[in-house]
């Protein structure tokens, strides 16, 4: 209340009278040009708002096929890991036959091989034996048949016989 104790009466009117002189001029001649401008900075906001909406569709978009190429990508791995392990079992089954093969293999030629080794140390025992036989009989033919030489001939017919086995 004071300020307007201190103002006069044609103060306030000739303060009155410039504002809206003023607020005339501005209306006729800038106020126009300044909405123009708030217009063109709100449309331009506005286009910008739109680019990044849109900008931010594109990148959900490749957001979306990246996923889903991540996911096929992922797939085909799985699906090749599957395919390796199969075919990694069946090199090991193929592995282990072959194995087992070699070694029933290995095995009959060893029986082979023993049977071979006894055949053949049992002829080498029947032509010794034979050997011994026959010396038996040339000398129990070439000596005197007593009952002391007879023992002898059989006890050493023992002896060799022993010695060879």
């Amino acid at each position: 209340m004071e300020l307007l104790k201190m103002l006069s009466a044609s103060e306030m009117i000739a303060q009155i009278l410039s504002f809206f002189l003023l607020l005339f001029l501005l209306r006729h001649f800038a106020w126009k040009k300044i909405l123009g401008l708030l217009d063109q900075r709100r449309e331009k906001i506005r286009a910008e708002f739109e680019k990044i909406e849109a900008a931010k569709l594109q990148v959900a978009g490749q957001k979306a096929d990246y996923e889903s190429k991540i996911a096929s990508i992922q797939e085909q791995a799985e699906s090749r890991i599957k395919e390796a392990v199969q075919q990694a079992r069946k090199i090991t089954e193929e592995i282990r036959k072959s194995a087992r093969q070699e070694a029933q293999d290995i095995i009959t030629d060893a029986r082979k091989q023993v049977e071979y080794e006894v055949s053949r140390s049992q002829e080498q025992l029947k032509d010794k034996i034979v050997d011994i036989a026959l010396e038996a009989a040339r000398t129990v033919i070439q000596e005197k048949l007593t009952e002391v030489g007879d023992r002898k001939i059989v006890e050493d017919f023992i002896k060799e016989i022993e010695s060879v086995e």
